[in-house]
């Protein structure tokens, strides 16, 4: 009892990070070129390196906007340049210079590198039905294993939250990485391979969930439109990122060293 007589009561704590601990920001680059038969993508060390589409440029576009009021401290990018395209918007609008870490780059799709991965998944080759189906990279022949890509991955992540103590760091990425960091902290199995790194490119599926994320006009396709208009709110913008934070953050204390 209170010293007022009425029963005490115990709000639930709103989470906060950690003293010293450093907020990523993890961001799948824009939608790249296409893929044509008979002209791949030039390589950097080994890896496709397609430039953005123009429906690209303008999620970097929209992008840049969403996370200019965010608090970023630092922007890091990979070496491969849709990243460094993606991110130029909000470098440009916060005076930053990005930083470089090759180590967070797409994972090697060794024979299929340079386009090829495209054309295969969606032709059915049975190789891309093999790496499908046990959610393995290395089912292609020649690229990257899970293990190999989580190693270099984890280091990248180590090296970032060590440069960047008690900052916010927006980190412009790819699919198969940021899947691979989301394993890593949740300590679940590294079956990040094929569809199930595909984000949409940050635009077509998160909206039917919370029309906040994203940057499409496509319709909230689940919601009511009352709904809606209660989700596109900044209060449930900050709820959803509050709570996504929280769980990131339970997972990480509770997974295995």
């Amino acid at each position: 009892m209170s010293g007022t007589g009425e029963p005490r009561r115990y709000r639930q704590v709103r989470f906060s990070a950690p003293p010293g601990s450093t907020s990523l920001l993890l961001v799948r680059h824009g939608e790249s070129e296409e893929a044509h038969i008979g002209r791949p993508f030039p390589l950097v060390d080994g890896h496709g390196d397609p430039g953005l589409a123009p429906r690209g440029l303008a999620q970097a576009e929209a992008v840049g906007r969403r996370l200019a009021a965010e608090g970023v401290d630092a922007v890091v990018v990979t070496n491969l340049r849709r990243t460094a395209q993606s991110a130029a918007p909000l470098a440009g609008a916060l005076g930053l210079v990005p930083v470089v870490e090759p180590d967070l780059r797409e994972v090697h799709l060794g024979e299929w590198e340079g386009g090829a991965y495209r054309q295969k998944v969606v032709d059915g080759d049975p190789l891309a039905l093999a790496m499908f189906a046990t959610q393995r990279w290395d089912a292609i022949p020649g690229a990257e294993s899970n293990e190999a890509l989580a190693r270099r991955v984890r280091a990248g992540i180590t090296r970032i939250a060590g440069a960047h103590p008690g900052e916010r760091v927006a980190v412009f990425a790819h699919g198969g990485t940021i899947g691979t960091v989301l394993a890593l902290a949740a300590g679940s199995e590294l079956s990040r391979a094929a569809g199930s790194t595909d984000m949409g490119n940050v635009s077509l599926k998160l909206p039917s969930i919370h029309p906040m994320i994203g940057i499409s006009s496509l319709p909230a396709v689940n919601h009511q439109p009352e709904f809606t208009a209660h989700c596109i709110k900044a209060e449930a913008d900050q709820a959803v990122y509050d709570g996504a934070l929280a769980m990131a953050w339970t997972a990480i204390a509770s997974a295995p060293s």
